[in-house]
């Protein structure tokens, strides 16, 4: 997309305007953890993972590594973004990623994992400590990294 002499004036008037009248850019607020929702399309088992920053978890046969998390400050329209890596290891073979990037709260279908068996969306950035363990045969983290919350709820916040 290009901008016309027009534009570009308009967008340069618009930041002076804001600077002027006392107001700042909002910056993104980075969070220490990404609580995601994941779900296996063949169970149909929908899981809350909670991912430190930096750290690991597996979800299946999904490793799932966030590299960074950012939300709106409280005055601006909600919406939460997370870095997140993904990478399919199966045994017997070698690992495939299957998505690099940021994802969104708001729109989830905008930057997406497409995969046969897995969806995985960002539900928000926080800066709680993980704090319950993860039943076995959920979600676990990988080796190296503190173990993610996981809570087994259904969209209607119902427990399983």
């Amino acid at each position: 997309m290009t901008l016309n002499k027009a534009g570009a004036a308009a967008v340069g008037i618009s930041f002076v305007l804001a600077g002027a009248l006392g107001m700042p850019a909002a910056l993104a607020i980075p969070g220490e953890n990404v609580v995601l929702r994941a779900m296996d399309k063949i169970t149909a088992r929908v899981s809350t993972i909670t991912v430190p920053v930096g750290g690991t978890v597996t979800f299946g046969s999904l490793k799932i590594t966030a590299k960074a998390c950012d939300k709106h400050p409280p005055e601006e329209t909600p919406e939460a973004s997370a870095f997140l890596d993904v990478v399919e290891e199966k045994p017997g073979e070698a690992p495939q990623p299957r998505f690099q990037g940021w994802m969104f709260a708001s729109s989830p279908a905008l930057s997406a994992l497409e995969h046969p068996v897995y969806d995985l969306w960002v539900l928000d950035c926080t800066d709680d400590t993980p704090a319950a363990e993860v039943p076995a045969g959920e979600a676990q983290p990988a080796e190296g990294t503190p173990a993610p919350t996981n809570s087994n709820t259904t969209e209607s916040g119902t427990s399983q």
